[in-house]
This record gives C-alpha cells, sequence and structure tokens, in this order.
C-alpha cells in the first residue's frame, strides 16, 4: 500500500488532523450543508435562467456609480418632509414596537421640530398617533446611522451621481456618546442640533455650493488605503473632506467665531464622514434595485427591533427577523444588560462592501469593536465566499490590493450559511442613555431564506 502524497478534506477536520499528524499534506475544504429547508429553493433559484445575467448587471450597475457631494440643505426642501413626518432607521415600525434608542431620537426630533417643550412630553404625542407619521429612510432615498431619526428641519448632505442624476441623502453627524441617534435627547443634545440646524448646516450649504462638488467615491478609495473602513472608523475620510471644504468654509462671509467652532467640531469628530459614506453606498446600491432574476442584496437596515434586508430582484419588499445583540467592548460600566440589540441603516456599508467587510483593511478597527488583527483578515477573506464580485476602486492593501468583497448574494447566504460581517456601535436599550459600546454582529439567519424564498416563487412564476 502507497502512502498519498497529499489528501483533500472536506467538512469536519477530525480526518485532516488525523492526516496531518502523520506528516500527510492536507488540503481542507470549508464545506457546509445549506441552511435547513432551502434545499427546493436554492435548485430553483440555481436554475432560474436569468439569475447569471441580472447578478452580472446588478453588480456592473452598483460599480458604475459615482458619488459626488453637490449640496447641504434642509430635509423639508430636498425630502419634501412635512412638520409632523419623521424618517427612522431600517424596515417600517409602529410606535408601540419602536426600540428604547430609537424612541429616545423621535422623542429629541420631536423637541427640536417645537411639537413638545420636553422631550418627555413627546411620548404621548406618539402613542396618540396624531399628526405624527413614522416611515424609513430608506423609502425616500435617504440612510439614517443607528436610529436614524430625520425631521423636517435638520440638514441634509446630498450626493448625486453624475452619469444619471440620482440622488441620495444623510443628516448630518453629531459625533458619538450623548446623541440623537443613539437616542439620547437631554439639553446638551438639543443645544448641539439646534446650533447645527442654526450655524453649520447653512455654513456647509455655502462652502458645498461655493465648491466644486466633493468627490466621495474618490475619498472613500484613498482612505480605505489609509486605515479606515467607512464604518466605525472614519477619521482619514474626516480629514480628506475638512481639506476639501475648509477654504470655502473660511471665505463663506459667515461669522470667524461661527467658522472656526464648525471647523473644531469637524476635525474633533472622527465619524463626521460616515453620513457620507452610507448615502454613497446607497446611490450605489439602489443602481441595482428592480433587476429581474437577481439574488444581490441591496440594503441591509435595523430599527432596533426588526432587522430587514431588500434584494435586486424582489422589488422594495423587506424581509425581517428580530434584530441580534452585538458582541464587543462597552463603555465605562456598561455591560450587554445595558445594550439595545442593532439599529442603524449604517450596515448599507457592509451591503456595498465596505465596513466590516473590509475590516482587513483598518485592523485598528478591533480596538474599538472587539477581536484581533488576523479576525479582521479572516473577515474580509470569509465575506468573498457569500459576494459575487470584487470592487476595483476598493482595495485592501494587506492582501495584496485585492478588491474589498461585494455584491452579498442571498443564495451564496443560504447555501454556505455564512452570514455577513456587521461593526456597530451599540446603543443604551433605554430611552436617553446614549452610547455604550461598539462590536460586531450578524444579520439573524432566517431572513436570507425568506428572501430566497421569495426569488424561487418569482423563478417559478416565470418558468
Amino acid at each position: 500500500m502507497t502512502t498519498p502524497e497529499a489528501v483533500v478534506n472536506v467538512g469536519a477536520d477530525l480526518l485532516a488532523d488525523a492526516v496531518a499528524d502523520q506528516a500527510t499534506a492536507v488540503t481542507r475544504v470549508d464545506w457546509r450543508p445549506p441552511m435547513t429547508g432551502t434545499e427546493a429553493d436554492l435548485a430553483t433559484v440555481a436554475a432560474d435562467p436569468l439569475r447569471r445575467t441580472a447578478n452580472e448587471r446588478a453588480l456592473a450597475a452598483m460599480l458604475d456609480v459615482t458619488a459626488s457631494l453637490v449640496d447641504v440643505a434642509p430635509a423639508s426642501e430636498v425630502l419634501g418632509l412635512q412638520p409632523g413626518e419623521f424618517l427612522h432607521a431600517g424596515p417600517p415600525i409602529e410606535w408601540a414596537l419602536a426600540s428604547g434608542p430609537l424612541r429616545g431620537g423621535l422623542m429629541a426630533g420631536a423637541a427640536l421640530e417645537g411639537l413638545v417643550d420636553d422631550p418627555e412630553d413627546a411620548v404621548a404625542l406618539f402613542e396618540s398617533g396624531s399628526n405624527v407619521s413614522l416611515e424609513p429612510c430608506h423609502h425616500r432615498s435617504t440612510v439614517g446611522p443607528m436610529a436614524g431619526v430625520v425631521t423636517p428641519s435638520m440638514w441634509m448632505f446630498v450626493l448625486e451621481d453624475a452619469a444619471t442624476g440620482r440622488r441620495t441623502y444623510c443628516s448630518l453627524n453629531e459625533g458619538l456618546g450623548k446623541v440623537l441617534r443613539y437616542g439620547a435627547y437631554g439639553p446638551e443634545v438639543l443645544t448641539r442640533l439646534r446650533w447645527m440646524r442654526d450655524v453649520l448646516g447653512p455654513l456647509l450649504q455655502r462652502a458645498v455650493r461655493g465648491s466644486e462638488p466633493v468627490d466621495v467615491s474618490g475619498i472613500l478609495t484613498q482612505m480605505l488605503q489609509m486605515g479606515d473602513e467607512a464604518h466605525n472608523r472614519n477619521r482619514a475620510g474626516t480629514l480628506m473632506l475638512l481639506r476639501d471644504l475648509s477654504p470655502a468654509m473660511v471665505t463663506s462671509g459667515m461669522d470667524a467665531s461661527d467658522v472656526a467652532e464648525s471647523l473644531r467640531f469637524i476635525g474633533g469628530n472622527d465619524h463626521f464622514f460616515l453620513n457620507l459614506a452610507m448615502p454613497a453606498c446607497k446611490l450605489a446600491l439602489d443602481a441595482a434595485r428592480g433587476i429581474e432574476g437577481s439574488t444581490m442584496v441591496v440594503a441591509m437596515a435595523r430599527n432596533g427591533t426588526d432587522f430587514g434586508i431588500q434584494v435586486a430582484g424582489t422589488g422594495d419588499e423587506w424581509f425581517t427577523g428580530p434584530a441580534q445583540l452585538a458582541d464587543g467592548l462597552f463603555l465605562g460600566s456598561y455591560g450587554p444588560d445595558d445594550a439595545n440589540p442593532d439599529i442603524g441603516d449604517s450596515a448599507i456599508t457592509e451591503t456595498a462592501g465596505i465596513g466590516g467587510f473590509a475590516m482587513a483593511t483598518a485592523p485598528a478597527i478591533v480596538r474599538l469593536v472587539g477581536g484581533s488583527v488576523p479576525d479582521a483578515l479572516a473577515t474580509t477573506r470569509r465575506m468573498h465566499e457569500i459576494t459575487l464580485g470584487e470592487n476595483p476602486r476598493w482595495t485592501v492593501p494587506v492582501l495584496e490590493f485585492q478588491g474589498t468583497p461585494t455584491g452579498i448574494d442571498v443564495s451564496m447566504v443560504c447555501r454556505t450559511g455564512i452570514l455577513p460581517q456587521i461593526n456597530t456601535g451599540m446603543a443604551g436599550k433605554v430611552a436617553g442613555v446614549g452610547q455604550v459600546g461598539a462590536g460586531l454582529v450578524d444579520p439573524p439567519a432566517e431572513i436570507f431564506p425568506k428572501a430566497l424564498s421569495r426569488l424561487a416563487e418569482l423563478a417559478r412564476a416565470r418558468a
């Protein structure tokens, strides 16, 4: 009997370990069965004659988009928001089911708009449902971090794809800690929001309108080479944005002390660019919406209660499951019992191939969200197993400038059981607390079989 020169092991490592102990080379194949109950739908979707071409179209459409910052304006002007209309992160939800941080953000928003004098009085306003309405940001071409609350007087970044004229929007970033987006609504939160409404927004509008459009896609490309992953680390992106806008801010004609305070605020808020990265990702992904037969995910979003995804080939339908608790690091004396389940539209970054998918390009992120540098490298490599391709603009130096994994494929997730990896901030589960930590989180597994089932149903209807 001859000794084999090499062995291929599929699945469990027990046999592979035994062979390796005998000094024989082993190639390990990480195979696992598909998610339970998905076998028939996987076969149907795999046989759909539209799937391959549709996914090629969806990925190409996404990668063709370039995003530029072309304006800053109030939500009442660019989104048509009326008094009493509130946008929020994630899939649709009613006040009765809203999480603590979402409630806190809505309470702060109601006080900002003058609907109540005391944020605490907003509870009765939302419970009654009279003269107020809640709608997902995604339904208005918008994204919002964490609670994602948008009110008519908030100023919005306006991003545009020059080739098509399509636009997406996002509010201005308040920073970390006790802020509206983390569900805080104290006096300091409202003071900051009013300053952003009265000073920062108008100043940024003058600066953007007085300059050439800011190449947000170009900044994203550069910042990934500089240690950012554009979700929880945006330091280089924020400084490049400040570089591009500060001359026009200084020459805007506005009060010098207001300009100086605004420059200090942006320069001291490493997350400021997040609110440009998010709508840039949405602008790209929205280009893939409505492509019949495509299995590519075009949105992942959380409202603190539900986690939802939308898919290119299923229109505007949401597939939802319970939002999960992140596993990570906590601030001060906070712990897991203080954290709310995952919340925010910021997972649009992972949907586009950055954030948690690009952790290998930002190894320092592990100091914020937990894990280790090898974990960050392994995460980026693992995400290639559930995506349709790579983004040649967004590359990872430590992986020989390989493009980031791009285009989450519902069928690949169901076939491998590998879930998208998201890095995220954690909000306190009690309204008013604010940020309690940051960590890593996965979507609820059941939402992908739900989306796959709908894709299979549509494929059978076409057959």
